[in-house]
């Protein structure tokens, strides 16, 4: 396990200079000109404007100068500054993070919880109303697109029922609690204030629920699948004939043994929702890096295109890294060092 973690940890900084580079070249090559981004249309025909522009950002350099710069200030770093807000991009990052995070937390979890309740009940009552009802409730989620589904239901449940409130982290009259880890609910819970913990649950329910429904149905399809398959193993036959009640047996025995293969989606899962919460974020006016990244495409704004695929990227390694120690702890008769090889 501990060298099986050097290795990793050894070739993350090379996958992320891979990443680096390839993301900078791609942001280079393209015939978009990012000079829109800094100087307004008016002042492009000023000669002396233009050229103090590309100065001042480093864009009269060659490109290989500008990927050393690039490269030398990301060792230390530094993901340069934003073309846009004119703040660096790591401290724009920074501050919308924790939004995301609290999103993809919230998703995960009902993702997680529901696509196992739905996969179990979907194998223990195989062939029945049961199953089909699940099977199409994970269809649905896994195939809707995801736009309609949260225009759909912000129209249904905000603006005609009034059952849930409209856009954004919290509502527009009411300031955020006292930041303290960036997580609204948690922020909230710290500071004792329930009424903004009852307003920040609100504004989360659809969004997190529209971000979590692909999940479930990934999950609970792969769940049902693995437990059909583990109920026909001997042992648990062998635990039904010692007289093991039923629920012992599908919960104890059976999901066990089925949820070691779902880790590995589980933890792709995670690291895809912090980068593909694009278009929830969107719909949702929700303040996250999603977005910021929405924002700074439309903008050419390629420190911060750059570091917001950074940061995906980081997301992805780590989780890779994480469900591959996850799925060797839960069963240790795979060896993670040949594995890995």
């Amino acid at each position: 396990m501990t060298r099986y973690l050097l290795r990793r940890l050894i070739a993350m900084p090379l996958l992320m200079l891979g990443v680096a580079t390839a993301t900078f070249l791609l942001s280079h090559i393209t015939k978009a000109d990012p000079l829109a981004a800094i100087v307004s249309e008016r002042q492009m025909n000023n000669p002396e404007i233009v050229a103090a522009a590309k100065a001042r950002w480093g864009l009269d350099r060659s490109l290989p100068e500008q990927y050393a710069v690039y490269i030398s200030n990301l060792v230390q770093g530094d993901l340069g500054v934003s073309f846009r807000t004119r703040r660096p991009v790591a401290d724009d990052i920074g501050a919308r993070l924790p939004a995301t995070l609290e999103l993809v937390v919230f998703a995960m979890i009902f993702g997680v919880t529901a696509g196992i309740g739905l996969g179990v009940a979907a194998a223990h009552w195989r062939d029945g109303w049961i199953d089909h009802g699940a099977r199409l409730v994970a269809l649905i989620g896994s195939s809707m697109p995801v736009f309609w589904t949260g225009l759909i239901l912000l129209y249904v449940f905000s603006v005609v029922l009034g059952v849930f409130p409209g856009p954004g982290r919290i509502d527009a009259r009411v300031a955020p609690p006292p930041g303290v880890t960036g997580f609204y609910t948690l922020d909230a819970l710290i500071a004792g204030d329930m009424e903004r913990l009852r307003l920040a649950l609100a504004h989360l329910v659809l969004p997190a629920f529209v971000l979590g429904w692909a999940v479930m149905g990934i999950i609970s399809r792969l769940v049902r699948g693995s437990m059909l398959d583990v109920m026909e193993q001997d042992y648990i036959r062998t635990a039904r004939a010692k007289g093991a009640g039923e629920g012992r047996v599908l919960f104890a025995h059976a999901l066990r043994n089925a949820l070691i293969p779902t880790l590995t989606i589980i933890g792709h899962s995670f690291a895809y929702l912090i980068t593909g919460a694009v278009l929830t974020e969107t719909i949702f006016a929700w303040p996250g890096i999603g977005a910021y990244a929405v924002d700074s495409a439309r903008s050419l704004d390629h420190p911060a295109i750059i570091g917001v695929t950074l940061v995906g990227a980081a997301a992805f390694l780590i989780a890779n890294l994480v469900t591959d120690i996850a799925y060797a702890l839960a069963n240790p008769r795979i060896e993670i060092g040949r594995a890995d090889g």
